[in-house]
């Protein structure tokens, strides 16, 4: 145990000893952006210290800084809110009037520039929040094809609603509207792609954005915010900085947020939900907590259940909402299974961001050591056992995963959602105990079935599908691909994303209608023909 842990303390090296490509120079931000102005700061400031550590003359592992950045108050938020009021202008401003293809125009113009900041964004997603070279790669890839799938999603509804429609003697164009001033706030595991899941639909719908990085991942933004600057109108897109305790209620209380889009903890998007003094009218897309869970049947293929398991528990050190954190085992089959997992488990490679072939990685968060330790004991103490060699152990930001069984209702690790490198396991007899836990669950995002008995996965498809929003059949939970609708039911979710549903989710239904007489039918000629107005037309974006 003592030399596996110095094995972890010697992967953090000095310096001069991390590849030049991979080297970083510290950031100190000193400006936001707000009303198409990049603004100066010289308040107070926020260290951002990596989960990198770098060993000190005595050897002691400390986190690298790598930068700051501004610390606001609710003067400059409500700075940012009123920018985007005006941006807005009760749906009168130069951006939600404006053509569906000049928008698009905006997009690409930001896609392109967004493009030139990949190397920078890519090396800033390691250093901030210890993410793989390739992950980090992969997200900010992943996102830019996210935005071109959201902008061919954005033409193909328009293609859809450029026609009128006849019904009971009405005459009518029915096409989408913005709703106004949106709050986009990102969680820190993917805090490039998430945070552009709900904020890039939200500002092709036709919005006016209020944007909040998130604690531990805030940086890697910079150097997008000139590209934002410079591709929309002034007051489209303005950055709210600062600790949220501070910044956002006060916003959500001026009851001028129209659509609160949140992927967090389901305590902190109630707490600001109730901070609205018009709760009907703020439309809330939320991605929320998830405890997702594998069931593993006397009937699943062992090799192919472990394989899904690995890569659903502990992709980006299990540090997903998507992630697999509990696992049921049939009795039968459990004892062959935790020792084919533990292997797979400590075969995983630990190091570095860069390292290559790296599989686990430094934590972001400073306290997750400590409360992953705790979860583990918890469990210990009510009767179970870590089950791989070297579970568990810690070295400064680094925690080697802990594959735990059996586990109880009395433990911590059987409800708290632990978001980190620990796998809880629990045996079961019968089917049903599973279907029980999930009934019970605070959580309802996705299950993963592992079985190759077509009737006992029909058994289990029938009730799991009214308990999470996606089931998923010998393989892990997961997000993708994009055009997928991805929800949840309980505390894990409101509203639904996904490309086609996140631009439903940040706009409404709205529709022009008249009587069919040739009055009307005049008028409504003239207006189309002389493209008089930008809702009321039948042009189309090919």
């Amino acid at each position: 145990m003592e030399n596996f842990k110095d094995q972890l303390h010697s992967m953090f090296v000095a310096e001069d000893q991390i590849p030049a490509e991979h080297h970083i120079e510290e950031i100190h931000q000193r400006e936001y952006l707000v009303n198409g102005e990049m603004r100066q700061w010289d308040g107070d400031v926020t260290e951002v210290y990596s989960p990198v550590c770098i060993p000190g003359p005595d050897g002691a592992l400390k986190r690298k800084l790598i930068g700051t950045y501004p610390v606001c108050g609710e003067y400059e938020a409500m700075e940012a809110m009123e920018a985007a009021l005006a941006a807005y202008n009760n749906g009168r401003g130069e951006w939600p009037t404006m053509t569906l293809a000049n928008r698009i125009k905006c997009m690409e113009r930001f896609v392109y520039k967004m493009s030139e900041q990949r190397t920078l964004v890519v090396k800033l997603l390691m250093w901030e929040i210890g993410k793989s070279y390739g992950d980090s790669t992969k997200e900010f890839d992943r996102t830019i094809e996210y935005i071109n799938a959201t902008i061919d999603g954005l033409k193909d509804i328009d293609r859809q609603s450029s026609r009128f429609e006849i019904a009971e003697g009405l005459v009518a164009q029915i096409r989408r509207s913005p709703l106004g001033v949106v709050l986009c706030m990102g969680p820190f595991n993917y805090p490039l792609n998430e945070t552009f899941t709900t904020l890039i639909p939200a500002l092709i719908m036709g919005n006016t954005i209020l944007f909040k990085p998130p604690k531990h991942g805030t940086l890697l933004h910079y150097p997008l915010l000139k590209a934002f600057k410079d591709s929309f109108p002034k007051g489209v897109v303005n950055t709210v900085y600062g600790r949220g305790a501070v910044v956002t209620p006060g916003l959500m209380a001026t009851g001028k947020i129209n659509v609160l889009a949140f992927i967090g903890s389901s305590k902190v998007a109630n707490d600001l939900k109730k901070r609205h003094p018009k709760v009907n009218r703020l439309r809330a897309v939320l991605s929320l907590d998830a405890k997702n869970a594998a069931i593993i049947t006397k009937n699943a293929d062992l090799k192919l259940a472990v394989s899904e398991c690995i890569l659903g528990s502990l992709s980006f050190n299990g540090q997903r909402c998507t992630a697999i954190k509990i696992i049921f085992v049939h009795k039968d089959v459990a004892n062959e299974f935790i020792k084919l997992f533990s292997e797979a488990v400590n075969a995983l490679k630990p190091g570095l961001p860069w390292t290559d072939g790296v599989k686990l990685t430094p934590l972001p968060e400073p306290h997750k050591p400590d409360y992953l330790k705790d979860c583990i004991d918890d469990a210990i103490a009510n009767g179970a056992k870590v089950m791989n060699k070297n579970g568990g152990v810690t070295a400064a930001s680094f925690v080697f995963p802990a594959v735990v069984y059996p586990v109880n209702e009395k433990m911590k690790l059987y409800r708290e959602e632990q978001f980190g490198p620990v796998i809880p396991i629990i045996p079961f007899e019968n089917i049903e105990e599973p279907i029980a836990y999930q009934i019970d669950s605070p959580h309802g995002m996705q299950v993963s079935i592992f079985s190759n008995d077509a009737k006992e996965v029909s058994s289990l498809i029938d009730p799991f599908v009214n308990l999470v929003s996606r089931v998923n059949i010998n393989t892990q939970c997961q997000r993708g691909p994009d055009v997928f609708p991805f929800t949840g039911r309980k505390d894990s979710a409101e509203g639904t994303l996904s490309v086609h549903d996140a631009l439903r989710s940040f706009s409404i239904r709205s529709l022009v209608a008249a009587k069919l007489n040739d009055t009307n039918k005049q008028l409504i000629n003239e207006i189309v023909n002389d493209n008089d107005s930008n809702f009321l037309s039948t042009k189309f974006i090919l």
